[in-house]
């Protein structure tokens, strides 16, 4: 049986779903009610199932609606790429890849990666986004995004993954703190203490807020600020301490008036990869960034000059 499926149709599909209404999903397409429902109606006859439960609350999809709306934003997001990159090589762009990423590779791995990539592929432009390692796979697996980078505790289901890098993420305080001297501390204990934390779209600051959770625990957040530097300059001024990698943390150490005291908590060690829905179906350019990111990798693996390898 062979299906062809109108583009209205599917985006229609989506908005109920994201409205949970028949009524807020025309509304949404800026279509009539009695149009909207004919419309789901001739869809669900030529599928041959219930997409929909119509009930006074509402309505909610059903097994082949929730698989209909899958396939549905996967295709959606595919021509918005499409749509993209054509405008891009109208430009003289060959090339367009999409990159989401934690907190921690976003802001402290990917630039010096990023910068020798583009300089090798100047007719490729990046679009970088920060997200949670929950939302990246959602992402790769959607077709939103061509790689991911996310912590290793998450589960990537079908999605091919590489190891990349590991980083701890330690405590910062302002030198003369009562946990400077600490050789070591438990999370939990940092929540005694006014919190300097990212902003709340950024995936440390969910990742943080989920721990809280799990100890039953709020922390009280005194500001909240846009990236790690302001973190550790507000700690320097000693209006609270943070989270932070301990990568970023020793980069400021240089430069700033605070200590780190590493967590003992075992999730603190934050082991990263990459991953793809497949990475034989990359555009070669694709696979350069990836083969980068695995040079970045073994050098940081690698023992500094005149130290034994472990």
């Amino acid at each position: 049986m062979s299906l062809h499926f109108d583009l209205v149709d599917l985006r229609l599909l989506v908005r109920i779903a994201e409205a949970e209404s028949l009524t807020g999903g025309a509304a949404a397409m800026h279509l009539s009610l009695p149009a909207a429902s004919a419309r789901v109606k001739h869809l669900e006859e030529r599928v041959g199932a219930k997409l929909l439960h119509r009930s006074s609350q509402g309505v909610e999809l059903t097994p082949p609606g929730l698989a209909f709306v899958q396939h549905a934003r996967t295709v959606l997001a595919q021509l918005e790429h499409l749509r993209a990159d054509l405008q891009e090589y109208a430009k003289g762009i060959k090339g367009h890849l999409r990159v989401f990423a934690n907190t921690t590779a976003s802001s402290e791995f990917l630039p010096q990666v990023l910068r020798t990539f583009l300089i090798r592929h100047p007719d490729v432009n990046v679009d970088l986004r920060e997200r949670s390692s929950d939302e990246i796979v959602r992402a790769v697996l959607d077709g939103q995004t061509d790689l991911g980078i996310v912590a290793g505790t998450v589960r990537t289901g079908q999605l091919e993954t590489i190891p990349y890098r590991e980083d701890r993420l330690a405590l910062v305080v302002a030198e003369g703190h009562p946990l400077a001297d600490e050789a070591s501390i438990d999370f939990v204990r940092t929540l005694d203490f006014d919190q300097i934390g990212l902003h709340e779209a950024s995936a440390i600051h969910a990742f943080v807020r989920r721990v809280c959770d799990d100890l039953h625990r709020s922390p009280r957040f005194r500001i909240q600020v846009g990236n790690f530097e302001s973190a550790c300059r507000m700690i320097e001024a000693g209006i609270g301490v943070g989270i932070v990698p301990t990568s970023a943390a020793l980069r400021h150490a240089r430069t700033m008036a605070i200590r780190i005291v590493p967590l003992r908590d075992d999730w603190a060690l934050r082991r990263l990869v990459i991953c793809a829905r497949s990475l034989a179906s990359l555009p070669s350019f694709a696979l350069d960034l990836v083969e980068l990111l695995e040079e970045d990798a073994r050098q940081a693996a690698a023992p500094p000059p005149g130290e034994p390898r472990r």
